[in-house]
């Protein structure tokens, strides 16, 4: 491998142009250290393939920054409170997207909108895990900081830059001239013209956005020290506020990079940093990396269209999983096609492009099988792989460390699996041989996550079978319980056969189809 180690380039929404990342603090040990932030999902339902293409952005740059030799703290969030459904105007109007699940057909299941909130948030686990994401060094959820963005709300109003009507209080953006630099979005007029659904009309300015959200019948709600109105003090807080304020909580008040969908970068991410950069007076992050958003068969993603696709969707067999889509898809094939195109640009999902995605998977542990099984053999022999394996690691690493090339760095990584399984076929690898395909097949999956799985194969449910026959009767007598106690609504007999499975190292997630089980 090469001793020159790249710089970490990335295209910098604030900046509209490619820069070279440059963290500003460092480890005891003298490595940088990336302070990185990234947008997750609200848990009103399954996080559909789009939302994943943006999660495994983030999951690229923390592999690739650790390539590099940098040490990442990650921290993405669960959004269960505050996220309206009129949310593409900077104050956000409508039903919390959390009450409105609970009150559909599928809502139904659920008796409260907490228990809501942790089915999705497990089954966003369980699929985070299927596509082979590193998991984040935090993922707080919004519902438990709001004592946080309260603190947040009142230092807003008493230094200036927010006020409070009967109806909520508000970030006043005449007060922060910086609004806009972000999007571009700075022209008040226009901006005006996109918030006719905002109703309240004590509000100083239509570009003002709501901290805090008084709403008698909202079903969410926290006390506060925001008392003007028939509301008397309760309320919710707004869904821009939470990401601001959990990022500056555990990253500190100026963080290096924060990433999310293209969506989130107006109005989301711009009221962000109004209303960190208003609390603190320091740049709120250095740098910010935006997703494009994903096409399936050339078309934009609806279920009103039947192309709204989920994780289980693709990775589990019908019923749950979608046939007219060939599942179940092998998890690492998804990941592979959707980090096969430039995060930077629109990407298109085809049903060939998944196709080809599965057998170059099967390529890649092919080759890693016949480099394990010539490691055990032990066969003498030169090293005739050494060379080629470098240089296609070094092409790889430095195509992720230039803006996350990931159509060359796949390139780069599939001719070395190629390279392994010619060597392997014209004679039995000789042990130095079958070290070196070990050891970069290792580094490939520890940069692009497409060789193997780092959580191990799932056991149970829908989309896989257990190799445990005890555990799995066991798994399924205790979910008959449970099924039985939930019927009879003995919340109690519920909770004793959750904890069992708990002890068991069992996670079960409830589906339409019925539950599923991985092992935790």
């Amino acid at each position: 491998m090469s001793e020159t180690t790249p710089p970490l380039r990335l295209h910098d929404t604030l900046t509209r142009r490619v820069e070279t990342v440059e963290p500003a603090a460092f480890t005891d040990d003298g490595r940088p250290l990336l302070r990185f932030y990234s947008c997750g999902p609200t848990v009103y339902s399954y996080a559909h393939i789009g939302n994943f293409r943006t999660f495994l952005t983030a999951d690229l740059v923390v592999r690739t920054a650790e390539a590099l030799g940098w040490a990442v703290r990650y921290v993405s969030n669960v959004t269960d409170v505050g996220h309206l459904t009129e949310d593409d105007v900077a104050d956000s109007e409508g039903e919390d997207k959390m009450a409105k699940a609970l009150a559909s057909k599928e809502g139904e299941r659920f008796e409260t909108v907490w228990d809501l909130a942790r089915h999705y948030t497990a089954a966003l686990e369980a699929d985070w895990q299927a596509l082979n994401l590193r998991e984040p060094d935090l993922r707080p959820r919004a519902t438990e900081h709001v004592r946080e963005q309260i603190e947040a709300a009142q230092a807003l109003v008493e230094s200036g830059h927010a006020y409070e009507t009967e109806s909520g209080v508000y970030f006043h953006v005449p007060s922060f001239p910086d609004y806009g630099k972000l999007s571009g979005n700075t022209d008040a007029e226009t901006l005006e013209g996109t918030r006719d659904v905002v109703r309240d009309d004590d509000k100083r300015d239509p570009r003002d956005f709501a901290l805090w959200k008084k709403d008698p019948g909202h079903l969410m709600q926290w006390f506060s020290p925001f008392t003007d109105g028939p509301a008397a003090g309760w309320g919710f807080p707004g869904w821009h506020l939470e990401c601001s304020v959990m990022a500056q909580k555990y990253l500190g008040e100026t963080i290096d990079l924060h990433g999310g969908g293209e969506d989130l970068r107006f109005p989301h991410h711009e009221c962000e940093i109004a209303q960190a950069e208003a609390l603190t007076g320091e740049p709120f992050s250095r740098y910010w990396i935006h997703t494009r958003f994903l096409q399936v068969e050339g078309e934009k993603m609806s279920k009103s269209k039947g192309n709204f696709l989920t994780v289980r969707d693709l990775t589990a067999p019908p019923p749950t999983g979608r046939a007219d889509w060939g599942a179940p898809v092998d998890p690492l094939a998804l990941r592979l096609v959707l980090i096969s195109g430039h995060y930077a640009r629109p990407f298109n999902l085809t049903q060939k492009a998944l196709a080809d995605a599965q057998k170059n998977v099967a390529r890649y542990r092919e080759a890693d099988d016949a480099a394990r099984d010539a490691l055990e053999a032990g066969r003498g022999g030169a090293d005739v792989l050494a060379d080629d394996l470098d240089a296609a690691w070094a092409e790889a690493l430095a195509a992720m460390a230039d803006d996350l090339n990931t159509p060359v760095a796949l390139a780069a990584a599939y001719r070395g699996a190629n390279a392994v399984l010619a060597a392997h076929r014209a004679a039995p690898l000789s042990a130095a041989s079958a070290a070196s395909a070990a050891a970069f097949l290792d580094r490939v999956n520890a940069l692009l996550g497409v060789v193997r799985s780092e959580y191990g194969e799932p056991a149970g449910g829908a989309d896989a079978g257990a190799d445990d026959d005890k555990l799995r009767k066991q798994v399924e007598d205790l979910l008959v319980e449970r099924m039985v106690a939930r019927e009879q609504k003995d919340w109690a007999s519920a909770d004793a056969v959750r904890d069992e499975l708990d002890r068991l190292g069992v996670k079960v997630m409830d589906t339409p189809a019925g539950p599923e089980w991985r092992r935790a």
